[in-house]
């Protein structure tokens, strides 16, 4: 990622505005065994989802940096047990936030953020390369954020070595880099993995699909670091040998440079789709494919070119369906002259119209406070150009850090035009099914303004979406199919909705399974009239 220059995850929607879209379509009652429940739960049919007006699908993304510490741990002498205690104070401000995936960057430097017989540990975990830091770092986040109903996608810098100083002068005996030396090449101040060797091309998607097979992410996400960014009064990188030994059936250095990264993504997608096909395959490129004035089809900006400057051919990823999501990182403001937000993000939402490869904005959080980006409204402004192209579905954030920091209040404003009610993941597609619908659910009162919602687990469910309604709303479960309903989402049985009022209600409950698909809703308990809504 390129930079220019209580229970916090209990946040709950306001009071939930009527949907109205359909009627006719009979809930589960409330009581009874569980089994009459799931019998007569109807499904959420899918056209009334497509016509909501506020969707329940949104991803809502932050990317937790792990190199140079930028985001957490926030050095590199904690202890195990307060980097522990520091990782779940990220995922429960980013769940506060009303987020709903974490990308954690497992692989910074070609080493481990987890326990790996491949490549050695981190240095950012204990300050030297290959120190044991006590414990699985990327386990510990999984189940943490799962726990708190966050998705968590596994972050990889496919190539980058690190720096000279101190990262190439402590490599252990064990990196990649040290027992293939030919594999490493420098360039200005760092040293990157060869992206033209066919061997390191294969170490790669192995030490991914090593982390596909071994941990229970939901996703696998590289940022834009696959040649190095051109760096001012150096050459060309220096890949000469595996162009002379590999560049067969190519006249341009730059074509095949292309088409090392199309083959090394195509591979990974592949295997993650034989493997885990529910896991989810995204990259993040710079914001700008291709100038007009270099390709007539391309973006009116004058910026770098991620297509000759990083060799990422975005356009050839989506024809080839390489990936299930792209989310370019478009770091510049509404109306910046070379490279204009209100141009790029209706150039991205054409290129990914109606390919089935799902588009994702990344946002700046870490330029508010900048010229062009201050006021609480720094990043609202933003979201609320998207919501005039659909294709957009959603936005991830640079850094967390800087989204629990300095960006904070900008965040909040998010909270209040556009997160005011929780959302649901996108799905993968490809399941066999839907859930079964949660059984048993209970409602009451607890005494401090809110209400207690529990309910049955489902068995291969991940994760639970709970509804309130007023208790009058139509027995329709087009009532569910915006988010307008939506008051939660949690990793396990169990909620508390804080926002609930003194109204008289009726909650419903439905299962994800780990393709994200919904449940019909189970439940329709009342809770009466009484209480208040907690402060």
């Amino acid at each position: 990622m390129r930079r220019t220059g209580r229970r916090g995850w209990e946040r709950w929607a306001a009071p939930a505005v009527a949907a109205g879209l359909l009627a006719g379509c009979t809930a589960a009652p409330s009581g009874g065994p569980a089994e009459e429940e799931a019998d007569a739960a109807a499904p959420i049919p899918a056209e009334c989802e497509k016509e909501a007006e506020h969707p329940k699908r949104q991803m809502r993304g932050a990317w937790l940096t792990t190199v140079r510490n930028l985001d957490w741990p926030s050095s590199d002498d904690l202890s195990a047990e307060e980097q522990k205690e520091e990782l779940r104070e990220r995922l429960d401000g980013a769940a506060a936030l009303g987020l709903n995936t974490v990308f954690f960057q497992a692989r910074p430097t070609a080493d481990a953020v987890y326990a790996s017989e491949k490549e050695p540990w981190a240095r950012y975990l204990t300050g030297k390369q290959g120190g044991d830091p006590g414990y699985d770092p990327l386990e510990f986040a999984v189940d943490e954020a799962h726990a708190r109903g966050l998705e968590l996608h596994a972050w990889f810098n496919p190539y980058r070595v690190g720096w000279k100083d101190p990262d190439l002068e402590g490599l252990t005996a064990d990196h990649p880099a040290e027992k293939h030396p030919e594999w490493l090449i420098t360039y200005d101040d760092q040293g990157w993995l060869d992206p033209g060797n066919p061997e390191v091309q294969e170490w790669v998607s192995d030490v991914v699909l090593d982390v596909v097979d071994r941990y229970d992410v939901d996703g696998v996400h590289f940022d834009d670091y696959f040649y190095p960014y051109p760096a001012e009064g150096e050459g060309d990188f220096e890949d000469d040998d595996s162009w002379e030994a590999h560049g067969d059936g190519f006249d341009d250095r730059g074509d095949w440079r292309r088409a090392n990264v199309d083959a090394l993504l195509a591979d990974i997608h592949g295997r993650i789709g034989e493997t885990k096909p529910w896991v989810r395959f995204g990259v993040s490129p710079f914001g700008i494919y291709r100038n007009a004035g270099s390709d007539p089809s391309g973006s009116d900006t004058k910026g770098l070119e991620s297509y000759s400057a990083q060799y990422a051919d975005t356009r050839s990823w989506i024809e080839q369906g390489s990936v299930d999501y792209l989310v370019p990182q478009i770091y510049w403001e509404r109306g910046f002259g070379t490279a204009d937000y209100e141009e790029l993000v209706p150039w991205w939402a054409e290129e990914v119209e109606g390919t089935g490869v799902d588009l994702y904005i990344g946002q700046a959080a870490y330029r508010v406070g900048e010229d062009g980006w201050k006021g609480e409204d720094a990043l609202a402004r933003q979201l609320d150009f998207n919501l005039e192209h659909p294709q957009v579905g959603g936005d991830v954030y640079y850094g967390m850090r800087d989204v629990l920091g300095k960006a904070e209040k900008a965040m909040e404003r998010l909270g209040e035009d556009h997160y005011a009610a929780p959302a649901l993941p996108p799905a993968a597609g490809g399941g066999a099914g839907p859930p079964d619908p949660p059984a048993r659910v209970t409602a009451e009162r607890n005494g401090s303004g809110g209400v207690d919602v529990d309910w049955e687990p489902v068995e291969g469910a991940r994760s639970y979406a709970v509804y309130r309604l007023p208790a009058d709303a139509p027995d329709d479960p087009c009532e569910l199919a915006g988010r307008d309903r939506l008051v939660g989402v949690a990793g396990s049985p169990g909620l508390t909705d804080g926002t609930a009022g003194s109204g008289e209600y009726r909650y419903h409950v439905t299962a994800l399974d780990r393709y994200r698909d919904e449940s019909a809703p189970g439940g329709g308990a009342e809770v009466p009239e009484g209480g208040a809504a907690a402060e």
